[in-house]
C-alpha cells in the first residue's frame, strides 16, 4: 500500500474551485462490519480497525490494498486529520465525491449527517465539531447490492461477476476533502448558455447573504478580461448575466472554454472566491434532427462503463480519465453514453476540455421498476445528478434509464422525465434507452443483430418514409416524429486465443481480423449512410472483465489499428451533407 504520496491528488471539484482545500485520500483504518453491529460496538469513536484501506479506492479492487470481493454489508473507515493553520474563523466543510451506498459520519465521536445514494457528492459543515490538533473522522457505508431498493448499474448481484454485471464497488470511491469556507460565501453556480445572443446567464447561490454584499462575475478568454457583471447580493440567489467581447462557441472541433471568477465582496474586500469555466453552445431538436450550434452533427457514440482493472469504479489516475477519452477520440467518435454509472466530475472537466460530447445517465439497473415506490431511491439521487453536472457542456442530453423490462411502472419513467425536463429545459432527455419508451424527446433502440444484411433489412422501411423500427412496439410510446438513433449496436466478439466459457460478446466470433472490421465497417456504415438516422452508439470502448466486446482490452491496449477504425466512424454522415 502505498503511503508517500496522495492519491488522486486533483482538486475534485473543477467547476468550482477554491485555494483553500485539503485532500483527505490516503491510508485509512478499516473494517468489514458483516453483522451491522460495528454501532453497537462503539465504533463510532476511540476505535483502532483492524486493517487499513487506501482511499478513494473501492476495497474490491487491488489498488485499494484489501482486494476483498465478496459481499460487504456495512464497510466502516476511520483516520485523523489536522485542520491547516489559517483556517481560524471559517467554517470547514467535509466532502465526499462518492460513497455506495449510504453513509454516515462522525467527527469526534459527534454524528453529523447520513447520505444515500452511492454516485452523488455531499458534504457537512464540521465546524462546530472540530478540536484544536488531531480530529478523528468516522464513516460507516452500508450497501446492499441485492435489494430491488438500491440503484447499483452494473454490480453483480452473485457473488461472482457474470454476463453483463461486474465487480462491486462498496464504500468511498471519490475523493474525500476539506474545504474552508467564509461565513458568507458562494454555495453553487448554475450556468445557461445561450449562444443565440452570445450571453452566459449565470445564478449565483449565496450563504448567509447580507446587505451590502457585492457580487461579482469576469470571464476570460485566453487569459483577457472579456466579460465583467456584478450585482448587489442580498439574496440567496443572484442572477447575472456576462456578455463577451469575443463570442466564441463551444464544439468538439474547437472546445474553447472561458475561464470564470466569481467573488463576494464588501467594502471593497473581497469575502469569497471561486473559479469555474463554461462554453458557450446549443443543443436543440428541429425535427428529426438534433443540431449543435444550428448544424446538424451525427453523434458518434462508444458505450463506456467506466471500469477499471486495478480500480473499478476509481480510476487510478487523473491521466487515466484523460486517456480514455483521447482513445476514444483517437478510434474516430465524438462522444459516448457514459453508461449506467454517474462518472466523476474529472472525467466530465476532461470532455469539456477535450471537446467529447457525452450523455449523462443514471445507474437505474438493480431497482424494481414496477413499484411506484422505487422513486424514491431514484429521484432524489437523480436530481443531485442533474445538479452537479449540469453546467458541463459537452453534456448533449440526459438519460435517466436504460433497458426497464416489459412490466416498468410507466408513471415512474415519465415521473423523471417530467422533473428532468422542467430542471433542464436546455437538453434533450430519452426517458429509458432502448425497449419500452414512454414520453421522450430522442427515440432510441438496441439492435445487436451481426448478420449485415439483416441489420440493414430493420432500417430500411424508415429509410424508405416509413416508421423506425422498436424494440418491443407493441408496448413502447408510438414515435412521434422524434430524431431517431441506434444507441447500442455491435458488440462484436473479438478474444483471440480464448480458452475459457466466461469470455462473451455478440453473435458469432469472427475469424480473422479482416473480418471484424468488415462486419464492423457494414454495421456502422448502415447507420452513418442512413439519411433519417441522427447518430449511432457502438457497444463498447474497451472489454469489461468477461465482457469481451470492446475495441481495446480491459487494460486499454488497442485490438486493431486505431486508425481503421478512424477512417470508417469518420466519414461523412448522410445527415451532415
Amino acid at each position: 500500500m502505498c503511503r508517500g504520496q496522495v492519491p488522486r491528488p486533483e482538486h475534485p471539484r473543477p467547476q468550482m474551485r477554491r485555494d483553500e482545500w485539503l485532500n483527505l485520500n490516503g491510508v485509512w483504518q478499516f473494517e468489514v462490519d458483516p453483522g451491522l453491529s460495528g454501532q453497537e460496538k462503539g465504533w463510532t469513536s476511540g476505535k483502532d480497525f483492524s486493517g487499513e484501506i487506501l482511499v478513494p479506492f473501492p476495497p474490491e479492487s487491488s489498488l485499494s490494498g484489501v482486494g476483498e470481493r465478496d459481499f460487504m454489508p456495512s464497510v466502516w473507515y476511520r483516520r485523523h486529520f489536522e485542520v491547516p493553520e489559517g483556517w481560524e474563523g471559517r467554517r470547514v466543510w467535509l466532502h465526499f465525491g462518492a460513497v455506495d451506498y449510504e453513509a454516515t459520519v462522525w467527527v469526534n465521536g459527534h454524528l453529523v449527517g447520513s447520505h444515500r445514494g452511492g454516485y452523488t457528492p455531499f458534504a457537512f459543515d464540521v465546524t462546530e465539531f472540530l478540536r484544536a490538533g488531531e480530529n478523528e473522522l468516522v464513516l460507516r457505508a452500508l450497501d446492499d447490492t441485492r435489494s430491488p431498493a438500491q440503484p447499483t448499474g452494473k454490480q453483480s448481484s452473485r457473488f461472482r461477476s457474470y454476463g453483463c454485471f461486474y465487480t462491486r464497488t462498496t464504500g468511498i470511491w471519490q475523493t474525500v476533502w476539506l474545504e474552508a469556507v467564509p461565513e458568507v460565501h458562494i454555495c453553487s453556480l448554475r450556468m445557461v448558455p445561450d449562444l443565440d445572443s452570445g450571453r452566459l446567464f449565470l445564478t449565483v447561490g449565496i450563504g448567509r447573504p447580507s446587505a451590502g454584499l457585492k457580487l461579482r462575475a469576469v470571464a476570460y478568454a485566453d487569459g483577457r478580461p472579456v466579460a465583467r457583471a456584478e450585482a448587489s447580493a442580498f439574496s440567496q440567489s443572484v442572477a447575472l448575466v456576462l456578455e463577451p467581447e469575443e463570442v466564441r462557441p463551444w464544439s468538439p472541433s474547437d472546445p474553447f472554454l472561458y475561464d470564470l471568477t466569481v467573488t463576494l465582496e464588501t467594502d471593497g474586500t473581497v469575502v469569497d472566491r471561486v473559479e469555474s469555466y463554461f462554453g458557450l453552445r446549443k443543443v436543440h431538436i428541429q425535427g428529426e434532427k438534433v443540431l449543435f450550434n444550428d448544424r446538424p452533427l451525427f453523434q458518434r457514440l462508444v458505450l463506456d462503463q467506466g471500469f477499471y482493472p486495478e480500480g473499478i469504479y476509481t480510476a487510478p489516475s487523473d491521466e487515466a480519465l484523460r486517456r480514455d477519452i483521447e482513445i476514444a477520440k483517437g478510434l474516430g467518435f465524438n462522444g459516448a453514453r457514459l453508461h449506467q454509472k454517474v462518472f466523476e466530475p474529472r472525467f466530465l472537466y476532461w470532455a469539456d476540455r477535450l471537446g467529447y460530447l457525452v450523455w449523462g445517465e443514471y445507474p437505474n439497473w438493480g431497482i424494481d421498476h414496477s413499484r411506484p415506490e422505487s422513486l424514491k431511491y431514484v429521484l432524489p439521487e437523480w436530481l443531485e445528478v442533474l445538479a452537479r453536472d449540469f453546467n458541463h457542456p459537452c453534456i448533449v442530453g440526459w438519460c435517466p434509464f436504460n433497458e426497464t423490462p416489459k412490466d416498468q411502472d410507466p408513471e415512474l419513467i415519465r415521473t423523471v422525465y417530467r422533473v428532468t425536463k422542467s430542471v433542464d429545459p436546455t437538453r434533450p432527455v430519452i426517458d429509458t434507452s432502448g425497449y419500452i419508451h414512454v414520453e421522450t424527446d430522442v427515440y432510441d433502440c438496441h439492435n445487436y443483430e451481426q448478420d449485415v444484411e439483416k441489420f440493414a433489412a430493420f432500417f430500411r422501411p424508415f429509410r424508405e418514409g416509413g416508421k423506425p423500427w422498436r424494440n418491443f412496439p407493441e408496448e413502447s410510446a408510438h414515435w412521434k416524429g422524434q430524431p431517431y438513433f441506434v444507441s447500442e449496436y455491435g458488440g462484436i466478439w473479438w478474444n483471440p486465443g480464448q480458452r475459457d466459457e466466461e469470455g462473451w460478446g455478440y453473435g458469432k466470433r469472427p475469424e480473422s481480423e479482416e473480418e471484424f472490421l468488415e462486419r464492423y465497417r457494414a454495421l456502422t456504415e448502415t447507420l452513418l449512410f442512413h439519411p433519417r438516422i441522427c447518430g449511432f452508439c457502438y457497444t463498447q470502448l474497451y472489454d469489461v472483465e468477461q465482457e469481451v466486446n470492446g475495441l481495446y482490452t480491459y487494460d486499454r491496449r488497442p485490438k486493431f489499428d486505431p486508425e481503421k477504425i478512424r477512417a470508417i466512424n469518420a466519414q461523412k454522415a448522410a445527415i451532415e451533407d
